[in-house]
């Protein structure tokens, strides 16, 4: 993608997500950003990423992709001109490290290549956006399963929170947080996100 300019990530934005890491549901939603040198395009090809960081985790998450300046009480509709699917990679046992360490997640989570994106595709309406599901699966077999609906801070909820205090515009990105069932890759594995049973993105995990 280009022109991208920020890229904004929502952590534990599904409830059982964050039960299954062991962590308390949020009050507030949890922002942490990604460099811009993490994101690359999903286009069936090999990635390569870290071996000797510990443990590889992929997190299927939705892309809201803004199309315009935040201002207060602007729409969700009016402001996100496209959407994604991504996936936030994470190096979970370096996460677990951090946390405990309360130090930053960069280490973790905006190492390079570990913002994935597919294709973007037109913004179909809040409204419409929960009538359809979007699925990670990891050769051939799906892990992952999400719906906007079952986020715990709606899409309008974190431009709000988002623009309101860090700013958004045309060509920032918003990866709106992971549903239940995160887990490891390994070298080799295939990994593809579909929009209902579009497929919009596919790449070949590289360990090395």
């Amino acid at each position: 993608m280009n022109n991208v300019r920020n890229i904004y990530c929502v952590g534990w934005n599904y409830r059982l997500h964050a039960q299954e890491l062991g962590n308390t549901v949020p009050e507030s939603p949890i922002i942490f950003t990604k460099p811009t040198h993490a994101l690359v395009e999903m286009t069936g090809q090999e990635i390569p990423f870290p071996a000797d960081q510990g443990s590889l985790h992929y997190e299927a998450e939705l892309v809201l992709v803004i199309g315009k300046a935040y201002r207060p009480g602007i729409r969700v509709d009016e402001l996100v001109d496209r959407m994604a699917l991504g996936l936030d990679m994470t190096l979970r046992d370096k996460q677990n490290e951090v946390k405990k360490q309360g130090r930053p997640w960069l280490s973790c989570k905006g190492f390079l290549r570990s913002a994935l994106i597919t294709k973007t595709l037109p913004f179909p309406g809040i409204d419409n956006l929960g009538k359809t599901e979007f699925v990670l699966q990891k050769n051939n077999q799906e892990v992952q399963r999400g719906n906007a609906s079952l986020m715990v801070f709606a899409p309008q909820t974190l431009v709000d929170y988002i623009g309101s205090r860090y700013g958004l515009d045309a060509g920032d990105l918003i990866f709106t947080g992971t549903p239940v069932g995160v887990g490891p890759v390994n070298h080799g594995d295939h990994l593809a996100l579909y929009w209902g049973e579009k497929q919009l993105g596919e790449c070949t995990v590289q360990l090395g």
